[in-house]
């Protein structure tokens, strides 16, 4: 991993258009549809903004939205084939692209193999030991299994059962060999940490650079990291208080999450984000779309790993909902494609651009010193240091301007106020980066 990484993560079902549901899930033969190949055409789209890698969610053989895997060793026939996959690693590749798959090893599909068959001969399948069932109390199927939170189509794997520890190291090596770079671990937070850090053992000794991910929505996030052996963990409560703090206007909040933020970074690479495929819209989560900007300055300056969401770039909007079907908006066609983006859109791209050049100049951010230097409810500043090098945010969410001091000797490289660096005061919902100058490679 390098300090200026920044991925684009993409949810390839909603974003090119495929069906809902499968039509034949896990069977051999039948159409397939080839719309990964339609993902080449955005990789220069992708270089040009800035990125540095590709993060697909999931790809695999499945019956509906994809986590739930009939074949992990299968592209979904809606999406393509392997070779279509193959080609798409390569051509990112050959774009100093790296690429991430999205895996599921904490359950799987009704429709899998291996659950099948214990549908089909209950107590006596060779597969019974690889899920949480119990044979003696009646269910829909004549026993009871354990799922994934309720989900009863997402079938719990038994981790421990050594075959399924396995079974996973295998699904991996099969897609490194490929060419993958990284894998994001769905649901990292409900699989067992020794299960992981098992697995990180073994897949790190055939790709010693693997990036991996663990979705972690709650719970100790330092322990969870380094008791699973975990490369990243998703920055959960980063992203609910940028969004929060900039509606209520009280940056208190944001403030006390970069404090647990700094704690957090002696032990592991958090996964910053303002938007992915399990929530609103950041367009459609801020009241005030004056504040977009705010979001992505905290986002593109603070330590960590940043990712953005595929549309985030364009302004896309779209609410999750809770209930059944409740994602369809946020994982839905972008309105623009490459090269065709214009008004709003065209703007909030150019500053995803202009923001994320910013910080691929400061590699050294990923593991800086943030500190909070000015607090109110309705403005803020921080900053983040290496040995050599300072970099300084600062944010204004009231309705008139506030006090600001710029230390001497930094320069403006980014913002809508054109602040001087001898600025004293930032304008409304106004926003600034400064830099110390000279190279900021340390």
């Amino acid at each position: 991993m390098t300090g200026s990484e920044i991925w684009y993560h993409l949810y390839p079902l909603g974003f090119l258009g495929a069906d809902d549901r499968n039509p034949a899930p896990g069977t051999v033969g039948g159409p397939i549809s080839h719309r990964l190949a339609d993902l080449v055409a955005w990789l220069d789209h992708l270089v040009e903004l800035g990125v540095t890698g590709l993060l697909l969610g999931p790809v695999f053989e499945s019956a509906s939205h994809g986590y739930d895997v009939v074949d992990p060793f299968r592209i979904d026939r809606r999406l393509g084939s392997e070779m279509d996959l193959v080609r798409l690693i390569d051509e990112c590749h050959q774009r100093a692209l790296r690429v991430g798959l999205d895996v599921v090893f904490n359950h799987v599909g009704r429709g899998h193999a291996f659950f099948v068959d214990v549908l089909e001969h209950g107590r006596e399948s060779a597969r019974s030991d690889w899920f949480h069932i119990n044979f003696d109390r009646q269910g829909h199927d004549g026993f009871s299994y354990a799922n994934f939170e309720g989900h009863g189509q997402l079938v719990k794997l038994n981790h421990a059962n050594g075959q399924v520890l396995d079974w996973a190291v295998d699904v991996a090596r099969y897609w490194l060999e490929r060419g993958v770079d990284a894998l994001r671990l769905d649901a990292a937070y409900a699989i067992p940490a020794a299960f992981l850090a098992t697995f990180a053992n073994r897949v790190r000794a055939l790709r010693p650079d693997l990036l991996l991910l663990g979705e972690v929505i709650h719970g100790d996030y330092v322990a969870i990291a380094k008791a699973s052996r975990l490369t990243s963990v998703t920055q959960y409560e980063l992203w609910k208080a940028i969004w929060s703090s900039l509606n209520e206007r009280n940056f208190y909040e944001l403030a006390h999450a970069l404090e647990r933020h700094i704690d957090f970074c002696p032990h592991f690479v958090p996964w910053n984000f303002v938007g992915n495929h399990d929530t609103t819209r950041i367009a459609t989560k801020l009241i005030d779309r004056r504040h977009l900007a705010h979001a992505l300055a905290i986002l593109f300056t603070i330590p960590g790993i940043p990712a953005v969401y595929a549309g985030d770039e364009q302004g896309a909007e779209g609410r999750k909902y809770d209930r059944e079907g409740g994602d369809a908006e946020i994982r839905k066609p972008l309105a623009f494609l490459p090269g065709e983006l214009a008004g709003d859109s065209l703007l909030i791209w150019q500053m995803h651009r202009e923001l994320i050049a910013v910080r691929r100049a400061r590699p050294w951010l990923v593991d800086g010193a943030l500190k909070v230097r000015q607090l109110a409810n309705r403005s803020m500043t921080f900053e983040v240091r290496s040995q050599q090098h300072l970099l300084l945010t600062v944010l204004n969410t009231d309705d008139v301007s506030v006090a600001c001091t710029i230390p001497p000797g930094l320069v403006a490289v980014a913002g809508n106020a054109l602040a001087k660096p001898e600025a004293t005061e930032l304008p409304a919902h106004g926003w600034g980066i400064w830099s110390s100058a000279g190279p900021s490679v340390d």
